[in-house]
């Protein structure tokens, strides 16, 4: 790693091939070249991320689906014969005198298990079988 800092552009593209095993990117900014060549050697002495945190970067990637939520809107569910009405508001979400940050613990609260918040509520489509 150290070994990196002294290499110019020249030397770094040539380690890029002998660690990538592939021609370097046409990028010419030594900083990010360094940067990606830390990564990668790191990642084969150390493992890449574990799969939690793979999930998370990837979650964080997708675009939001459904419909975007102001405050102020009123969303209602029926549940085993009873109505619940949340009411959105800054940051979260009001039910039963209560606030939640997410619809998905206003979910959990009403049943009792772990829902998938906009799906529970119907703002979101169910993933076909």
């Amino acid at each position: 790693m150290i070994a990196l800092e002294g290499m110019d552009v020249a030397a770094l593209r040539k380690r890029w091939s002998e660690v990538y095993i592939q021609p370097p990117p046409s990028m010419r900014s030594p900083y990010l070249l360094r940067l990606l060549l830390a990564w990668r050697i790191q990642t084969q002495a150390f493992g890449g991320l574990d799969a939690a945190t793979r999930r998370t970067v990837l979650s964080k990637a997708k675009p939001h689906v459904g419909p975007k939520l102001s405050a102020g809107t009123r969303i209602t569910r029926e549940w085993r014969g009873r109505t619940h009405d949340v009411e959105v508001i800054e940051g979260g979400f009001l039910y039963s005198d209560r606030r939640f940050a997410s619809l998905s613990e206003v979910a959990r609260e009403i049943t009792g298990v772990r829902w998938n918040g906009p799906r529970f509520f119907g703002l979101r489509k169910a993933k076909a079988a």
